[in-house]
């Protein structure tokens, strides 16, 4: 068994496991500050879906009427997903630029390759974490109208690991704590108009074009689909567009940490 396990982790990226247990180990003591990221979506569906929602009443969406709180409840599920995983690989600039962690861990048996599947898998699992925080909100509050949404939980997982990846790659280019407002600017007009709050077709068309290139518009569109039932081939495109960005983004972190520290 022990064998197994030593040839187990001798292959590329395996040994991340070991860094995502010391991220487990190093946050025993402040689980707070996950759950405190679960307030947020909720506030916005409290405010918004049924604040709001009481003055728009029923959306179509993909040829279901659903309420507006079970409109917004699903791309505020993607956006949870999304911050998760997104916020906490960004914290590896700390680990990187001032605690120089990974020049530690890179004197172990431990490669590049195995820091980017580790903190890729972390950031995966916070985001997990606050997806099945809030989609147990909706339940509670009837905003699930379908049994594809047994699906929903694993579809976050994509969303995860999507913006997992592409948040590690994007820190392995930052130079400052200012840089942090340029992520702030691409993340939040995102956030605002990715379907998130209102259908695609409210928009212009020219920016249907621009959100439907987003990565957090594809999220949305997968979640949505399950919790409403408006399920169709469009959610295969979903996948794999999160899918391949998670995988460029991991692969572009592996190549990023091995230049800035072993060259």
């Amino acid at each position: 068994m022990t064998s197994l396990v030593v040839r187990a982790l001798d292959r590329p990226g395996a040994r991340g496991a070991l860094l995502f247990e010391r991220n487990v180990m190093s946050y025993r003591r402040m689980w707070i500050i996950i759950l405190s990221g679960f307030f947020e979506p909720l506030f916005y569906l409290l405010a918004l879906g049924f604040g709001l929602g009481a003055y728009v009443g029923d959306v179509v969406e993909g040829g279901v009427a659903v309420s507006y709180p079970a409109f917004v409840a699903p791309g505020l599920l993607a956006a949870s997903a999304m911050n998760g995983a997104f916020y906490d690989a960004t914290n590896i600039f700390w680990k990187l630029r001032y605690q120089k962690l990974y020049d530690a861990v890179l004197a172990t048996p431990l490669g590049p390759k195995d820091i980017a599947v580790g903190e890729t898998a972390w950031a995966l699992f916070r985001g997990l974490v606050y997806a099945v925080g809030f989609f147990t909100i909706m339940v509670v509050l009837g905003l699930v109208h379908s049994w594809w949404a047994v699906l929903a939980l694993p579809a976050t997982l994509f969303v995860g690991f999507a913006f997992a990846g592409a948040g590690i790659a994007a820190v392995t280019f930052m130079r400052s704590w200012q840089d942090f407002d340029v992520l702030n600017l691409a993340m939040l007009p995102m956030f605002l108009f990715s379907a998130t709050f209102f259908p695609l077709a409210v928009y212009p068309e020219w920016l249907q074009w621009v959100v439907q290139a987003t990565p957090l518009y594809h999220a949305v569109s997968l979640v949505r689909a399950l919790t409403t039932g408006a399920v169709g081939t469009g959610q295969l495109v979903d996948v794999a567009y999160l899918a391949a960005l998670g995988l460029a983004g991991m692969w572009l972190a592996a190549r990023r940490i091995e230049r800035l520290l072993l060259t």
